[in-house]
Order: C-alpha cells, then sequence, then structure tokens
C-alpha cells in the first residue's frame, strides 16, 4: 500500500521527534506483551478504532490489516461486528470508512 500519510502525521513527526519515538516505543511494547500479533493484532485494533468512532484510526488500522494479511471481507466483518454494540447508524459509518481504504 503506498498510500501518502496524512499531512497532520508528518508534520507532528517532524516537529516533535522525541515524542513520537517515545509514542512508537510504547506501541511496540504493548503489542509485544502478549501473544496477539500480526493480523489478528491489527484486527482487534481496527475493532477498537470502529468502537472510539475514530475515523482517521480506522483507516489506518485497514491498511495496517491488509499490509498483515486481512482480505477486505475480514475488514467489512469487523465494521458489521459493530453494529449490535454500537449500533447499526455507528455501523454504517464504519463500514464506509473501511470502504474509504478497501474501496465500494
Amino acid at each position: 500500500m503506498a498510500e501518502e500519510l496524512p499531512k497532520r502525521f508528518v508534520a507532528f513527526r517532524q516537529a516533535y521527534p522525541g515524542v513520537f519515538s517515545a509514542y512508537e516505543t510504547f506501541g511496540r511494547e504493548c503489542a509485544g506483551a502478549g501473544p496477539l500479533a500480526g493480523k489478528a493484532a491489527e484486527l482487534v485494533k481496527l475493532g477498537i478504532a470502529i468502537g472510539a468512532r475514530m475515523e482517521g484510526a480506522t483507516h489506518a488500522h485497514c491498511r495496517r490489516a491488509l499490509g498483515a494479511g486481512a482480505t477486505p471481507a475480514e475488514l467489512r466483518h469487523v465494521a458489521l461486528l459493530a453494529a449490535t454494540t454500537l449500533g447499526f447508524p455507528n455501523m454504517m459509518a464504519a463500514l464506509a470508512w473501511v470502504d474509504d481504504v478497501v474501496g465500494e
């Protein structure tokens, strides 16, 4: 996936390299603290982003999950699973965010 990183993300990384480095280290430590890895971890993080209604994070974790071997159908399934917990309108928004990345 050769998509460009969001400008805000790039600007933050350039303006605050120490904070960004600490954040990346924290993320790596969290990821390595348990048995989930790769595709499974990214699908969980996608579900968390959807549940928190974070559009940008949903986009990012869709891209990361695809990079870890997830299929578009798996990403859409994560969004669909949100319906009974978050409600139909929220699930529809999440599905739209997934489709922003994987296409309709």
